[in-house]
């Protein structure tokens, strides 16, 4: 078969989701069942792949669909929690005082807190916390998930203490004998040297291109949930978020190239909302409060703006409790994130002790594996519990929280039990009867061939691609590492870059995955709605996949071509535009 054609059937999956999730917005119990069966089709009937291997893969993904169903749940137990405990009310009365400003909010929460969460856990984790937390401070639900899903982009390379890097781009080149002759030639006798030296390449290009991710989430929060509809109003604390974001990319960046690939996202946030929250409180380029912004009264939302779940607090005379008592079960879940996910500590490892293991499912070579008191939900749950005590929370109260809490869960269910096994049937249909290679691999070649020597622009696509079938930069690391190392070699550049725009552009696809969508629409009731929440973060996806393309060509031209380049005069152009359409917006 032709390598176009192959190409173009892997591609049908992305395009079933694209047309009945995004343009027709069915909502992902209707749409992913349908994706399901395409990839099933195609399996079985084109890549002819063992109906055993598609069976085994299916019911991987039933698994891995209960376990964020897991985590969605224990979110969801601690925002509950600390609503039935008034913990809520303390919280938003603490974000009045920084700045009423939803703006400021947005940014402290979801960047910066978020960021941290993503450093420490990664996997969706930041929207399990900061979503419910924004929807329960007075936020529309789905402005929440949108702000919660857009910053899922530049700490994602570096989250989970760096296993993008340290797992995915590793299983993905390791013992090659073509890396291995680079890594050489560039001087990293110890293979962990060269993972830190790519991860320092990423670093790079996200800090570039992530510093304005602040900025696209108050405008598009502003845009799409103010009441005037106004690109404007987010540009309006242009300065403040161009701030927040240098804040925290600067450290990143420098940890990456010092310490290696385990903690930029998790220094370099920790920094940053120490200084942001410190010059906040000072009124360092913030908005007067007279000109703060907010949104529209709640009773004035359009209906798909709020989700099923009602996290408004009740009105009560009871005292208002301290912000550190109020705070304290959030910095338990950052705290246990930490300590058992640092390596140095044996935490993780007694953890992960405690594992339900199938090798070889059915004699496919796929392999079960959960590991459920290290799974974040079980964080939260501990959390949770710890605030009910702290908190004083009486038992009808947290009986209240969990009963709620689990309702919501089994709501998010339907679309997940159908949205991850079709990840997984994609991922597993390598040695069918046809002879190809796995959809994705196929999908990735059929690309090269179109492209030649412009990969560069289009790797950071690959990369988004492969993020948002499988749900995590992980996987799409561990798929397309080798196979982007080879395009940069047969094209006659530098593959260490093209590698890093692999790792960039894997970030990025998290910000429209499905799945991550679905779990974090369903910590606020907002299932059912998820191809308008993708429409939304869409434009971030491209911005960063464009622009992280016209930079790394720009990077990889330098030496041939000097700066003056087709990327540097494609880069140069993209920046006009955007600098126009502010312009415009502006006034």
């Amino acid at each position: 078969m032709s390598p176009y054609l192959l190409s173009a059937l892997a591609l049908l999956p992305i395009g079933v989701v694209a047309l009945f999730l995004v343009a027709l917005r069915w909502p992902a119990s209707r749409a992913m069942p349908l994706c399901y069966l395409t990839v099933t089709g195609l399996a079985l009937g084109v890549w002819g792949t063992p109906p055993i291997q598609v069976a085994a893969a299916t019911i991987n993904g039933i698994i891995i669909a209960a376990t964020m169903i897991f985590i969605v749940f224990g979110a969801i137990v601690m925002l509950n929690t600390l609503r039935e405990s008034g913990a809520l009310r303390a919280m938003r009365a603490g974000f009045i005082d920084v700045s009423p400003d939803r703006r400021v909010q947005v940014i402290i929460i979801a960047w910066l807190f978020g960021s941290f969460i993503e450093g420490s856990a990664g996997f969706g984790t930041p929207a399990a916390v900061c979503v419910p937390l924004l929807a329960g401070l007075g936020f529309p639900a789905m402005a929440a998930v949108v702000a919660g899903m857009v910053i899922q982009s530049t700490p994602v390379s570096f989250g989970a203490v760096g296993t993008p890097i340290l797992v995915g781009i590793n299983s993905g080149l390791a013992g090659d004998p073509a890396v291995l002759a680079y890594a050489a030639a560039g001087g990293h006798a110890e293979w962990g040297d060269f993972l830190g030296f790519l991860g320092g390449r990423v670093a790079l290009i996200h800090a570039i291109i992530g510093t304005f991710i602040p900025l696209f989430v108050v405008c598009l929060m502003t845009r799409f949930f103010g009441k005037n509809r106004s690109f404007a109003e987010g540009l309006g604390v242009w300065k403040f978020a161009l701030f927040a974001g240098l804040a925290m990319t600067i450290p990143y960046c420098l940890v990456a190239l010092a310490l290696g690939p385990e903690f930029p996202s998790l220094i370099g946030s920790a920094v940053g909302l120490l200084v942001v929250i410190t010059a906040a409180k000072r009124g360092f380029l913030m908005p007067s409060r007279e000109a703060h912004w907010d949104f529209a009264p709640r009773d004035s939302w359009p209906q798909d703006w709020s989700g099923r779940l009602d996290l408004r607090e009740e009105e009560s005379d009871a005292p208002m409790m301290g912000q550190f008592r109020a705070w304290t079960p959030y910095l338990i879940v950052a705290g246990l994130l930490v300590l058992t996910r640092l390596k140095t500590l044996p935490i993780g490892g007694w953890l992960k002790s405690a594992s339900l293991e199938l090798p070889n499912l059915f004699g496919s070579g796929i392999a079960v594996s959960v590991q459920p008191l290290y799974l974040p939900g079980t964080v939260f749950l501990v959390a949770a519990l710890a605030a009910a005590v702290l908190h004083r929370l009486p038992l009808a109260g947290v009986r209240r929280a969990w009963m709620a809490s689990a309702r919501t869960a089994a709501a998010a269910s339907v679309a997940l039990i159908f949205t991850v096994p079709m990840v997984q049937v994609f991922l597993n249909t390598a040695g069918g009867a046809a002879g190809y290679e796995k959809m994705p691999i196929a999908l990735a070649s059929g690309i090269a061939a179109l492209t030649g020597t412009n990969w560069p622009l289009v790797a950071p696509l690959v990369g988004g691609l492969g993020a948002f079938v499988a749900g995590s930069n992980t996987v799409s690391n561990m798929m397309f590492s080798l196979f982007q190392f080879d395009v940069g070699q047969r094209i006659g550049v530098d593959p260490g870059w093209i590698v890093a725009l692999q790792a960039v552009g894997g970030a990025a696809g998290n910000v429209i995955c499905v799945h991550n969508v679905v779990a974090a629409a369903a910590t606020v009731g907002l299932l059912g709605r998820e191809g308008i929440i993708i429409r939304r973060t869409l434009v971030v996806f491209l911005y960063y996949a464009a622009f992280a393309g016209a930079l790394g060509l720009a990077i990889i031209r330098y030496a041939e071509d000097g700066w003056m380049n087709a990327g540097t005069i494609l880069l140069a152009a993209m920046l006009v535009g955007v600098a126009f359409l502010v312009r415009r917006v502006r006034g």
